[in-house]
This record gives C-alpha cells, structure tokens and sequence, in this order.
C-alpha cells in the first residue's frame, strides 16, 4: 500500500527537530519531492508482498496452571520436522524470544504481546531438519533484560529446587524446564549471562558460544554486538550434540564470518583433557556481592579438575573487573538504541529483519510505554539521560575499550587452555513478591552478572555447568576458552561432569526423563 505523505504539521515538526531553519514557503517547496520519493516504500513493499511467506498452521495451547510446572512453558506445541538425524527423538522448548513460525510471540513483554513470526529461526530450523520436536515456547524475561526471573508479563519463573525462589533470567523457562527434566534442549539467548545464569541457578549445562558461532537469525536482538544464541541442557554431551547442530553460517547474519567451519564438539569430547593447562582467574572470585559458599564450591570444583589430571593455577586478569562497567554502556546505550528506538532491529547492518515484528512492537511500545518492565525502564531513562548530554560518545569509548578488554583475556588464553571462574557470585535469591519494592525489583534482575556479562562483550566462549551443590542449591562454574575453540571448553566441562559422576537434580525433575 502507498506510504502516505506528510501533512504540514509532520514536516514543520521534523524540520524543527533537526534544527532545520525552514519557513512554510520552503517546506511547500521541498513537499513535492518528498511526495515522489516517498513512492518508492510503496513500490518496496508491494514488491517485499510478492515474497512474504505465508503463515504455515501449527496447533499449539496455553497450558492451564495445572499443567505448566514452574510456570516455564508459554504455549505448548506438538512440531516435528524430518524426524530423523542427531536429535531425533529429542525434546526441545524455544526460548519465547525466538520465533517459531505460525506460534505466538510474546518474548516475555506487554509491547509485544499479539505477535505470530511468519519464519522459522535458524536455530529452529536446524533443530528441527535434526529430527528434533519442538514442544512449545518457555518463558523468557520481559525483552529479555533480566538476570531475574521476576519481570515476565506472565508471571515469574519458578526454580524447580526450591519455588520460592528465581530460576534465573532471562533464559528462565529454558532452564527450568531442563532442570525439572520436561525436555531434553533449550537454545537460550545470552546478552548479559542470559544462558549461564539460570544454568548456575537452575543447575543446568549452559554454554555461550563463540560470538558469531551459531546464527541469531530469527531471535530477537538487544544488541547486535552482545547477541548470542546457545543451548541449554542436563548433560555436556547434550550441549555438545545441540552444538553440533546449530553452529554454522546461515549467511542471513553479519554477526557471522561467512567462511566459518564449526568444529565436530561431539568428537572433541572423546579427546584426552588431562594435561590441558587451567587459569583459575582471581578476579572472578570475592566480589562485594559474592557468598562464601559459592567461592567455596567452585574452588573446590577446580581441585577436581587438578584430580582428572589437568594443570591448575591462579592468574590475574585485572582487566576482568572492569569488563561490567564495559558491558554497562555497550548494554545499556545498545540496547536503547537497537531494542527500543529502531524497534529491535536497528538499521545499518546487512541480514534477514523481521519487518512484521519491527511495525508490530514499534506501534505497541509507542501506543503505550508504561508496558516497559521496571528493568528496561531503567535502561531507557540511563540511556536516554546519558546520549541526550553527550551523543553516543561513551558508546565509542566503550566499544574500543572492548578491544583491549578482549585483548587481556587472549593473552591470558594463551597461556592456558580455560580459564575458570564462579559463574555467578551467588546462589538463587527469593523471587520479588508481587508488592515488592523497584529497588527490590532492579537489584533482583541485575545483581548477579559481574562475571557472566564480560564474555559477552569479549565473545570468547563460554559454558556454565554445576559445580556443585551448597545450602541445597545449584552453583556454577564458568568454563571460558578462545575465541572459536569452544570444543575445548565443551572438553573441560565434560571432564569435570565425568570425574563427578554427573550433574544432581532436584526431587520435583521428571521420573524417567534423561539423566
């Protein structure tokens, strides 16, 4: 349909913000050229019409309270695609930030709530072309901007160890629904943690790959430059077989280099470990907010890992304790910008956009913004407060600080194999009651993410798995590696879960589901 043109009132507003300086006579005068080049988002879209997928019919339900455990799943779905290859006969829950065509949307927000994608991800295509079904969508946090999993509209996540308290965010039904043995995967997205936090609070395998490993086509991004896509499961073989999977240019996303070859993670994990060389990074440990019993656990985790055979020793990596403040702006001024103001998508960069989601969340946001979560409220007005006084430029900084960031933990990596740290400076907290405070709210969803958001703006692999339990609950430990060699950190982690005898789980996991 033809983009209508500009009444006067819309020109002389956009003139005033830009600074223009035009009068009346030179807006009528610039009128008609607007008008004509404006015909060509009319021919656009009549021609982008002619290739539009339709929306395939798959059948899926919201579960009744009953039947939704933790309150993990979104809606329930029954889609199996070849049925035969690596995952046949595996369960899979995608994260509802991630779209699966003909199946609604929410990705955890009141701004998007209506929406059906008309496209497969990748990650789904390539789940489900290995055989795998595809048995609904779990909970994820609203836009995904919580460490929490306090903040999605529907209602928090419960973790399966113990109800009262987060399941971690904001990969939150992923994790719980492994965790409680409901499916076997659960591709998550990481942009602060959002894979590895609920896998330490939740007692999971999560690994974030390489940045650029696995397509994020079809997830909906935060920000470009922190987007990761990774799976979520009980074992390290299972996270080594989803790998196996879904690595791999799709070439629809810039994020990727186009002549990458994904490693085989599955044989890797066959290889011999012993003798491989492990940073035990310093600053990963005694954080103002960490608990003693989590320090504990994971020294002792890394003890064992000295037991199967590998060289383990302290490093020092200061620059690991700026990386937070780092990921603070790229997060924050990123997120403003991609996430809300270019309605997800942003503009500048070459790849598949989602242009039903940009209209559909652009116009429900606009329509109203007091649907944001308490998170992304902060976010904004950070963001907002900070680009009105100086213009991205902190942004800039941050980004080329990022190299160097980047750069000490190469050089450390060239020295040893891993490196090692807690995942999380501390265990599930007690989920916010619905009258909780904000300062509750905000301090619940961003607490916990000193060391898992560093990787993140590195993009070195890395893979949280349970070192073990302390007060009855899960902790984690942060296996990170270099850059494209996540097989190696995949190899670590199996290490560790062979010379433990496996990962726990709580009593409320499934009866007969895979161990």
């Amino acid at each position: 349909m033809p983009v209508d043109p500009p009444d006067d009132a819309t020109l002389r507003s956009i003139a005033q913000r830009y600074g223009l300086g035009l009068t009346d006579a030179d807006l009528a005068s610039f009128r008609p050229f607007v008008e004509g080049l404006l015909a060509s988002w009319g021919a656009v879209e009549e021609l982008y019409a002619a290739s539009r997928p339709a929306m395939p019919e798959r059948a899926w339900s919201r579960p009744e309270p009953a039947d939704n455990p933790f309150n993990a799943w979104y809606v329930t779905t029954s889609i199996t695609g070849s049925g035969e290859g690596p995952l046949a006969g595996k369960t899979v829950a995608i994260k509802d930030n991630t779209a699966v065509a003909g199946v609604p949307m929410m990705n955890g927000a009141g701004t998007m709530e209506g929406y059906t994608p008309l496209r497969d991800a990748t990650v789904v295509s390539r789940v489900l072309a290995a055989g795998a079904t595809v048995t609904g969508k779990a909970v994820c946090e609203d836009l995904c901007f919580s460490g929490g999993s306090h903040t999605s509209q529907t209602g928090p996540v419960r973790n399966p160890w113990d109800e009262t308290r987060s399941a971690g965010g904001a990969s939150s039904g992923s994790a719980a629904l492994v965790m409680a043995g409901l499916v076997d995967v659960a591709p998550g997205g990481d942009q602060g943690g959002s894979v590895r936090i609920p896998s330490a609070y939740s007692g999971t395998v999560g690994h974030k790959p390489t940045w650029g490993l696995v397509p994020y086509t079809g997830a909906f991004p935060i920000e470009a430059t922190i987007d990761h896509v990774g799976p979520i499961t009980r074992t390290v073989a299972d996270a080594a077989l989803v790998l196996n999977v879904i690595a791999g240019p799709d070439g629809l996303d810039p994020r990727q280099p186009r002549d990458l070859v994904p490693d085989d993670y599955v044989a890797a994990l066959t290889r011999d470990a012993s003798g491989l060389r492990v940073g035990v990074v310093t600053e990963g440990f005694g954080h103002p907010n960490s608990e003693a019993a989590v320090d504990d656990t994971v020294r002792a985790a890394t003890e064992t890992l000295r037991g199967a055979g590998l060289a383990v020793e302290d490093v020092s990596i200061p620059w690991h304790s700026h990386g937070a403040r780092i990921w603070d702006v790229i997060a924050t001024e990123g997120a403003a910008s991609q996430m809300v103001d270019f309605n997800g998508y942003g503009l500048n960069w070459k790849g598949l956009y989602d242009p039903e989601v940009i209209e559909h969340y652009g116009n429900q946001w606009r329509a109203d913004g007091t649907k944001f979560s308490e998170t992304v409220k902060f976010v904004l007005l950070t963001a907002g407060s900070a680009v009105e006084r100086h213009r991205g430029k902190h942004y800039a900084m941050a980004q080329n600080l990022a190299y160097e960031l980047r750069q000490a933990y190469d050089e450390a990596l060239s020295r040893y194999d891993v490196l090692v740290m807690p995942t999380l400076p501390m265990q599930a907290t007690v989920i916010p009651g619905p009258d909780a405070p904000r300062d509750e709210i905000l301090l619940r969803g961003l607490e916990m993410i000193a060391n898992t958001c560093v990787t993140d703006v590195t993009g070195h692999p890395a893979c949280s798995v349970p070192a073990g339990l302390a007060n009855g609950l899960p902790t984690g430990m942060m296996i990170i590696g270099r850059q494209w060699d996540d097989a190696t950190v995949l190899r670590v982690a199996h290490t560790f879960e062979q010379a433990v005898g496996g990962f726990p789980r709580p009593k409320s996991a499934t009866v007969g589901s895979q161990s």
